[in-house]
Formats: C-alpha cells, sequence, structure tokens
C-alpha cells in the first residue's frame, strides 16, 4: 500500500531514534539490537514526531535542504521501506 501525502509516520513501540556520537550518526534503538543510519535515512526520521504528515516532513526536508530538489518520491520511498522493516507505522 503506497503511503499518502496525509499520513502521519510515528515510531512503533519499542523503538527509540537517537543521536549517537559513537557511531556519528542516528541509530534506530530496539529490543533486538540497532540500527545505524546514513545521512538521508537519519534526516527523514529526524522529522518523524507522531505529529507531522508526510507532506510535512517533505516541505521541511526541501526547506532544509534547497539544493536536493523534489522530495516527495525519495521520502514516501524511504517510508515505505522503513514501514515494511516495521520501524513506523502510519495513522
Amino acid at each position: 500500500m503506497e503511503i499518502a501525502m496525509h499520513q502521519v509516520p510515528r515510531f512503533r513501540r519499542g523503538f527509540r531514534f537517537q543521536w549517537e556520537p559513537a557511531q556519528d550518526s542516528y541509530v534506530l534503538l530496539y529490543p533486538e539490537g540497532m540500527v545505524k543510519l546514513n545521512g538521508s535515512a537519519g534526516a527523514i526520521l529526524n522529522q518523524v514526531d507522531g505529529q507531522r504528515t508526510v507532506a510535512d516532513i517533505v516541505a521541511s526536508l526541501e526547506q532544509q535542504f534547497p539544493d536536493a530538489g523534489p522530495l516527495g518520491k525519495d521520502v514516501s520511498d524511504f517510508l515505505q521501506d522503513a514501514r515494511q522493516q516495521h520501524w513506523i507505522e502510519l495513522s
């Protein structure tokens, strides 16, 4: 199922997103382990607060990274992957 711009992503129960100085990157912690995130994944997940819609996240990232061009498809594709990995859920 494709992600709609009006949906609101939130981390699933048991997952915690944070900056990890020892890794020099954002990570996603969960009971079974940890996922080290690349820069773009960290930037996207840093916007996930359970309040912002996908459209809000895209707009914020396009403002932060104006040289990147339109980011809607990239953000949606990543959030779809994150949902398939069971990191996030959407409402």
